[in-house]
């Protein structure tokens, strides 16, 4: 994302109770897992194999969190930690269904990776805000 729509959105961040100190590249970091997490899960969903479902929920779950972040207004740490959590769990599910295939589909192994690099990011911006 380019730097001016970053500026904007941490200005409107600054003026929400509890969000002032939102450390804003790894919430870029978060965003950009959470759609390359809902791309290959979508893309890995079409496959018709058993993680489907798993790999269509997570797609959904990323791409409502990465949504989340770019509309804050509304956002509170306490909803954005739940979501935050949602995500983890979901990326870890789909991540899990994902690797029962990964030895045979190349598709899965990657959603699997994309899972897990989404729900790292997550959780470090998520510690982040624990601070």
């Amino acid at each position: 994302m380019d730097a001016r729509m970053m500026d904007a959105m941490s200005a409107d961040m600054m003026s929400m109770p509890g969000m002032q100190s939102m450390d804003m590249g790894l919430m870029q970091a978060c965003m950009d897992a959470c759609a390359a997490c809902e791309q290959s899960c979508t893309v890995c969903a079409v496959q018709g194999m058993d993680c489907a479902p798993s790999s269509m929920n997570c797609a959904d779950m990323c791409n409502t969190m990465m949504r989340s972040m770019l509309r804050m207004q509304g956002m509170t740490p306490a909803s954005m930690m739940a979501m935050l959590d949602a995500c983890i769990a979901m990326c870890e599910t789909c991540e899990d269904m994902c690797l029962q295939h990964a030895e045979t589909s190349e598709v899965c192994k990657m959603s699997a990776q994309a899972c897990r690099a989404c729900a790292d990011a997550c959780q470090a911006l998520k510690e982040s805000m624990a601070v």
